[in-house]
């Protein structure tokens, strides 16, 4: 085991080296003993307060001792990828705030955390290592893997001291690359895939079954799906019905999405199916979707249609609705006759029982043995025409209620 470990670490270049830069300025290796991340932290006020987050404390990397807390800034301002304690760092010596007035003063920074485990959830090692004086259970997390190192942690357990919030996860696994990819990876199962399409790749992916090699494709995924009977080592591919949510913008790729409803029993043509699916489309995915608007429109367009499919139901609520449309057809695509006006409808039909009711007053007056019947029963149907005609304009318009 330490064979090994010096093999790897036996070539880094302790605080303090002398390999240069081509600027003549020293690069070497450090440990993160702690970063300032907000004012609570140590060293925040003494340097800059809201300027020093993102600074590091570092020591030799064979040594975490406190004692030894030299300060480095993080090199690229566009960039933040913070460390976490324990992992390992190039530093550079470049010049500081002081430059004018100290041309030859210089200042740490450093690079994104070394890949030292080829891990996107951390590369911390911890201090007992270098010396080889871990206890024999935190050891066998560290294997020799041909002629290197990896950490394959198989008991459940970890003891590396990452932070203060920062606990490791062992099932997270980083994403399997194919040719020509280009991969950014956070340290908790999210990632942006920039790749393509890789005709019987090794291993296959869920998006090469159409189209030729080097069809771009790029994946956003957030949440990692847990995969069962697999190593946590070993890398995975993104499954767009398992991730917990996924944005795939496409161009000749057929995604074996499986939605929870589909339905085109509304379209005299249907429309080819997502999954089917080989021009250029863009899939969201995941267990809720919300588009929302706080000032202005949410404009929904298409050249052909915009379909609607739920297992339970479509639902409005708003105070107005407004449909301007040639044609409306209720009841399925084969509906043939046209939609009432609501408010034409009721007036005209208020008119025909206005003059029915009148109908019926004039004909109460008609003394003749063959209406005698009839004029027996006028006084109840005036009435019931009346309640008709006050139904008419105060129930069956549609309106809302809070009890509904």
């Amino acid at each position: 085991m330490s064979d090994g470990f010096s093999n790897i670490f036996g070539r880094i270049n302790p605080v303090g080296g002398n390999r240069k830069s081509t600027a003549g300025s020293p690069i070497f290796t450090a440990r993160v003993n702690s970063i300032i991340l907000c004012s609570e932290d140590e060293g925040y006020d003494e340097n800059g307060q809201d300027a020093s987050i993102g600074f590091i404390f570092f020591s030799n990397p064979t040594s975490n001792s406190p004692s030894q807390k030299n300060l480095a800034r993080p090199l690229f301002p566009f960039q933040k990828y913070y460390p976490l304690i324990n992992e390992l760092v190039y530093l550079i010596g470049l010049p500081s705030t002081d430059i004018n007035d100290k041309p030859a003063a210089l200042t740490y920074y450093y690079f994104a955390p070394i890949n030292v485990w080829g891990s996107n959830h951390h590369n911390a090692i911890p201090d007992e290592i270098f010396t080889d004086q871990s206890p024999d259970y935190q050891k066998q997390d560290y294997v020799t893997v041909g002629s290197g190192v990896a950490r394959h942690v198989t008991d459940g357990s970890t003891e590396i001291d990452l932070g203060y919030t920062f606990q490791e996860r062992l099932d997270l696994r980083t994403l399997q690359p194919y040719e020509g990819d280009y991969i950014l990876e956070g340290r908790w199962g999210n990632s942006i895939r920039f790749g393509s399409t890789v005709l019987n790749g090794i291993p296959s992916n869920n998006w090469s079954d159409s189209g030729v090699n080097g069809d771009p494709i790029t994946i956003i995924r957030n949440g990692q799906y847990k995969q069962e009977g697999v190593d946590p080592w070993v890398p995975i591919v993104e499954d767009i019905n398992q991730d917990s949510g996924s944005i795939y913008l496409t161009s000749t790729q057929k995604i074996s999405i499986t939605p929870p409803t589909v339905s085109y029993n509304s379209y005299s043509t249907q429309p080819t199916a997502i999954n089917e699916y080989v021009e250029p489309q863009v899939i969201i995915n995941s267990g809720r979707l919300v588009f929302n608007s706080f000032q202005d429109h949410v404009l929904l367009s298409s050249k052909k249609s915009v379909g609607l499919n739920a297992v339970e139901s479509v639902n409005i609520d708003t105070p107005k609705t407004v449909i301007q449309s040639k044609e409306v057809y209720l009841g399925g695509k084969e509906a043939t006759e046209p939609v009432l006006k609501g408010d034409a409808t009721i007036a005209e039909l208020s008119d025909l029982v206005q003059e029915l009711i009148s109908l019926g007053l004039a004909m109460q007056f008609v003394v003749h043995p063959a209406f005698a019947p009839v004029t027996t029963i006028l006084p109840d149907f005036i009435i019931k025409l009346n309640q008709i005609n006050a139904n008419l304009l105060t129930k069956t318009k549609s309106t809302y209620s809070k009890t509904l």
